[in-house]
């Protein structure tokens, strides 16, 4: 199995939505910062988003067990090989994340 480097990229925050829709004082995601960078493959990594995790983990699963020799969706999705660019399931703020499988294992 190899290891996964996941990477924040951005974080994006919809003020209208969060005006309508959100809790006082909803601000952008306080579990990560853009440059935060983490390790994984089939574990969540300590101190990473429980739910951004369970947005993300299929493709940290995949690329830790062998889909970094192809591209994901027939090569219409991503065109870097072993690379996934996914995002948490936040609606309001959503922070995106690249997922990259590293060569040592």
């Amino acid at each position: 199995m190899k290891k996964v480097k996941i990477t924040v990229l951005k974080r994006t925050f919809h003020k209208d939505l969060a005006l309508e829709y959100g809790a006082e004082g909803l601000s952008p995601c306080p579990y990560h910062q853009e440059g935060d960078v983490f390790f994984g493959g089939y574990q969540k990594p300590e101190g990473f988003c429980d739910e951004a995790w369970k947005a993300i983990y299929q493709y940290a699963f995949a690329l830790a067990h062998g889909a970094d020799k192809g591209l994901f969706y027939s090569g219409d999705w991503i065109k870097v090989p072993g690379v996934a660019i996914c995002s948490c399931n936040d609606g309001l703020r959503p922070v995106i994340f690249k997922l990259e499988t590293l060569q040592e294992n």
